[in-house]
């Protein structure tokens, strides 16, 4: 396995990453994403078409590039977090985290032992198959790979105090989306209410030294994230990114 825990430490030194979501089962495309000079990608199972099987590949094809590989679980379930961290993905983002209990059962699902309860097995990819007989296999997961917990509707907002009191928690990643739905504005992410909450949240998760992640659709909410502290940067979607750079070519000559 390559080296793990680089996402960890380079938000704990401060540093602002940035990496896409990836939708297109598709190893060459993630490839590209090193050469690109993305810090990471979110290879997204609950939204795209991506099997277990398929990811495992792209898992393998972003470390290979230099690109630090997290998978967007679909749902807060300790099968799914199991599988994608046991593949080797150096961190899981699980959505929809509104409580303490939501928080609390995804820490447990992604940490081992005395953190969590995460299913025991080093014969794995993320154990290096026991090639080195993973002596400290438990403790250096739960030192290197990341959590990412997703806050996307007024339940969390209003909860967020109580879930960043949970150990274990490496980002608090505020999802513009459902929260501008939840809000009942749903898609008008850049309104002045969803905007503020955004704001107002980030301000209280970086007032605990924590890391903040957010979604940006384009630069211009890029920059806005980071200017508000945000330092786990997702831009935009794989096919996104695609269809909008053919259009601009489409459009320059035709």
């Amino acid at each position: 396995m390559p080296q793990l825990g680089t996402l960890k430490s380079r938000l704990q030194a401060g540093e602002v990453l940035v990496g896409p979501f990836v939708i297109v089962p598709s190893v060459p495309l993630v490839d590209t994403l090193g050469y690109a000079g993305m810090d990471f990608c979110i290879i997204d199972t609950e939204h795209g078409p991506i099997s277990q099987e398929t990811a495992t590949d792209l898992v393998i094809a972003a470390q290979g590039s230099g690109v630090t590989p997290v998978i967007r679980v679909g749902d807060n379930d300790e099968r799914l977090i199991l599988r994608a961290l046991d593949i080797g993905a150096e961190g899981v983002q699980v959505p929809q985290i509104n409580d303490v209990d939501d928080a609390n059962h995804a820490v447990k699902a992604a940490r081992y032992y005395p953190l969590g309860e995460r299913g025991m097995s080093s014969f794995t990819r993320a154990g290096d198959y026991w090639s080195k007989q993973a002596p400290d296999h438990t403790d250096r997961q739960n030192a290197e790979t990341s959590l990412i917990v997703h806050i996307e509707g007024k339940r969390g907002l209003d909860n967020l105090d109580a879930i960043m009191a949970v150990e274990g928690i490496d980002v608090l990643f505020l999802g513009p989306y459902d929260i501008s739905q939840s809000l009942g504005m749903p898609g008008d992410v850049r309104s002045p209410t969803v905007e503020g909450a955004i704001r107002g949240a980030a301000d209280k998760i970086r007032a605990q030294n924590r890391a903040v992640g957010s979604f940006a659709k384009d630069i211009e909410m890029a920059k806005w994230l980071i200017d508000l502290g945000v330092q786990y940067v997702s831009f935009s979607v794989d096919a996104t990114i695609y269809t909008q750079a053919c259009a601009d070519i489409a459009r320059a000559l035709k």
